[in-house]
């Protein structure tokens, strides 16, 4: 007899992981802040590399600041195909970078299978809209921006 092995199911991917986060960033272009939360989601295996280059296409075709001091970067629609899992990846700036004329201190690189992003961008929106939150996370540690994104408060 013959017995059929179920394949392995890969372990679902957390949404963020503590070395997804960047706290105390020093200042650094719009364009370098992209690749480095780009590169953080491709060493993590939520993306493939070309996934990063369709983020900074993403922010020529309109700015992803979304007020707060808040940027969101993400890929454009034809970049779906790269990503692997849905993940984000975090640096706070507490000096505050350009982003195209707004200052910004917290970058929140996103990537979302299929229509998951849209549920990300609503638990990041709905989590930042607080301004308190706003204002403290830029200098809050790794352990309390996870907290307050992972809702583990």
């Amino acid at each position: 007899m013959f017995f059929k092995t179920k394949p392995k199911k890969e372990e679902k991917k957390e949404l963020l992981y503590r070395e997804n986060i960047r706290v105390n960033c020093s200042p650094a272009t719009k364009e370098n802040v992209i690749r480095q939360v780009g590169q953080m989601l491709v060493d993590t295996g939520y993306v493939d590399q070309p996934y990063v280059e369709a983020m900074l296409e993403r922010e020529t075709s309109f700015s992803t600041f979304m007020g707060n001091g808040l940027a969101l970067p993400h890929g454009v629609e034809a970049a779906k195909k790269d990503i692997k899992a849905s993940g984000i990846a975090v640096m706070t700036f507490p000096e505050g970078i350009d982003w195209g004329g707004s200052q910004v201190k917290v970058v929140i690189g996103i990537a979302g299978v299929g229509e998951e992003h849209l549920q990300i961008l609503s638990v990041i929106a709905d989590k930042m809209l607080d301004e308190s939150v706003c204002m403290a996370i830029p200098s809050y540690s790794v352990e309390e921006v996870y907290e307050v994104l992972m809702g583990k408060e």
